[in-house]
């Protein structure tokens, strides 16, 4: 496990001295105060008002707890004392690491071996870590020690007790356990034993009857997933089975975590149910399929996931995107344009014909660009018609259709019908062949404006593609206007980012050259806190390099074009390079030389 783990010594002098429980017996209220005035996190008055609301209640939450509600402030720094401050600052008093749980990095499947949801609820105790020689395990009440030796000897391992939000614990016994609990019940039970079980569950729901309870065991499985993946921010959930375990991973802000490991029939049972609820054919395992299916967060916000299956050797592997409808309404802002890139693509795309491409692999954000762009253009006015494989987002401003290459509407067939729909704007998913490419050419000659997607590195680089793709140069002079790379980088968690002092000249030389800019005076790397889920970084932003065609760059466009020289023409025409605009986001202080360097190509030519 890889969560993150604080250890500090304890205060000096006097108040060092003043014990916070006694053994055996769990903190109180009035065992704290004391000890906070006297670190000086609390002034005298307030402890005492904390001391009167705490005789008043009734309730019983944990001292950390009902010292937090009372939201007030330290005389000396004026931060409140919630349990983010307060819950290092206890366990300092105590000597024990404080560790926040992240539950990406708990392997729930071992969790319930250790102990039962009755022995941790009773204790209010929580296995973080398990090793071959010792278990790591949470808890809130450092002086009731009586299960440490008893769970040692069941265990035969040492035990490594560590202080966590007490919160955190009481909500991870009942998630952890639950769902260790419904595995179990699916497997023992039978609902998901063989892939031909469930699927006979499924026919008995659609006749109407009422299904088994096993079948109940999976759909809480499955709900379960969905609402995890949301609260983690996952963009991707895959579900990957193994020889004799299913790997459940999420992808998050680009990068993919492990989550859960599950027996293989319970996750071939999951696929199946998923694949149900997006009208697939459950019975089919050979060919891949696709599938859709909307629902709802847990704050009720409606979700929609894009369904893809696909036969492995040890089963169906099954990945679902997740799109959220606010993702529409975002501006370029919070895309990550600059105002300068903004005014650059702004006047790209007010253009009343001709072709703009942005370029990048996938996953870079082209699609999320595009239907920003999109949502700006579509004004009553205007006539806004796109042809995608398949459609990403549905969005009731747009005139949507999808590729279907078993009728043979292939994205060329679809911009033929489309020109006869009286469009002003077309968007064409992606342009992967000469065919869809010179319909594309066709349109923009005719008066439409048109924007596409395209594979390649840099915004340069997509003029010689178009031209090995076979499109004449004179059409491409004539209605190219122009093309936006891009790349997205994570983004520096603001609540926990911390200075690292700055680049060395060799690295600042590796995002600018062969620019000129002022080395940043400092940078800031990645440290790991609640809001950003241990990990240092929250959200992503767009790196952007916008190629606009003029007329000494279209007089190098023709049948043997030199790419360098293209790139050079463009660097001196204002072209900044994407680890150049990387380079912009480091000295902001947004995100991190690693970053840039690993989503930006070089700069060449």
């Amino acid at each position: 496990m890889n969560a993150r783990t604080e250890l500090a010594s304890g205060p000096a002098g006097a108040a060092a001295m003043l014990p916070l429980g006694q053994p055996g017996r769990r903190v109180t209220v009035e065992d704290l105060l004391p000890a906070l005035v006297a670190d000086g996190l609390l002034g005298q008055a307030d402890a005492e008002t904390v001391e009167r609301y705490a005789r008043l209640s009734s309730a019983e939450p944990h001292a950390l707890v009902a010292i937090a509600r009372r939201k007030l402030k330290s005389p000396g720094t004026h931060r409140t004392l919630d349990l983010e401050v307060l819950c290092p600052w206890f366990a300092r008093r105590v000597g024990l690491p404080f560790m926040r749980i992240d539950p990406l990095k708990v392997d729930l499947a071992r969790v319930a071996e250790v102990m039962s949801s009755q022995y941790a609820t009773r204790f209010r105790i929580l296995p973080l870590e398990i090793k071959p020689a010792e278990v790591t395990i949470a808890t809130a009440e450092p002086f009731v020690t009586d299960w440490v030796d008893e769970l040692g000897g069941l265990l035969r391992r040492d035990i490594r007790r560590v202080i966590a939000n007490p919160q955190d614990i009481a909500r991870y016994i009942v998630e952890f356990f639950t769902l260790a609990r419904t595995v179990r019940g699916a497997q023992k039970n039978g609902a998901a034993s063989s892939q031909g079980n469930f699927e006979q569950l499924v026919e008995l729901g659609r006749s109407g009857r009422n299904l088994d309870a096993n079948d109940q065991h999976v759909v809480t499985i499955v709900d379960w997933l969905w609402q995890y993946a949301f609260e983690q921010r996952a963009s991707d959930i895959h579900l990957e089975p193994r020889r004799e375990t299913g790997s459940i991973r999420f992808r998050i802000d680009g990068v993919l975590h492990n989550v859960y490991q599950l027996p293989a029939s319970v996750l071939a049972a999951m696929t199946s149910r998923i694949k149900l609820l997006g009208r697939m054919d459950v019975v089919e395992k050979r060919r891949p399929q696709d599938g859709r299916i909307k629902t709802r967060t847990g704050d009720g916000r409606e979700i929609e996931l894009r369904l893809s299956t696909l036969p492995t050797a040890f089963g169906e592997k099954l990945v679902m995107r997740v799109f959220d409808p606010e993702v529409l309404v975002r501006d370029f802002a919070q895309l990550g344009f600059y105002d300068d890139d903004l005014e650059t693509w702004e006047e790209m795309t007010s253009r009343p014909n001709g072709i703009v491409l942005v370029t990048g692999p996938t996953g870079s954000g082209k699609t999320t660009t595009l239907y920003t762009t999109l949502k700006m253009l579509a004004t009553e006015d205007v006539n806004v018609c796109t042809v995608e494989d398949p459609i990403e987002m549905v969005e009731p401003s747009f005139n949507q259709m999808q590729v279907q290459h078993g009728i043979e509407l292939s994205f060329a067939d679809g911009i033929r019908a489309l020109m006869r729909q009286d469009p002003d704007i077309i968007m064409v998913g992606e342009i992967r062949d000469l065919e869809t490419a010179e319909m594309a050419v066709q349109a923009a000659l005719t008066g439409h404006l048109v924007l596409s997607t395209l594979h390649t590195n840099d915004a340069a680089s997509a003029i010689t593609r178009l031209l090995d793709l076979g499109v004449a140069p004179y059409l491409l002079n004539a209605t190219l206007i122009g093309v936006m790379a891009q790349r997205l980088v994570r983004t520096l968690c603001e609540s926990c980012k911390e200075e690292a002092g700055t680049l060395t000249d060799e690295q600042w030389e590796t995002l600018i050259k062969p620019f000129r800019a002022a080395r940043p005076a400092r940078v800031y790397r990645p440290v790991g806190c609640l809001e950003c889920r241990m990990t240092g970084y929250r959200g992503r932003n767009g790196l952007y390099e916008l190629l606009v065609l003029d007329a000494e760059l279209r007089a190098l466009i023709n049948d043997k074009p030199d790419l360098g020289a293209i790139r050079r023409r463009a660097m001196r025409g204002g072209l900044r390079p994407l680890r150049l605009a990387g380079a912009q986001r480091i000295a902001a202080g947004q995100t991190t030389w690693d970053e840039v360097v690993k989503a930006a190509p070089p700069i060449s030519g």
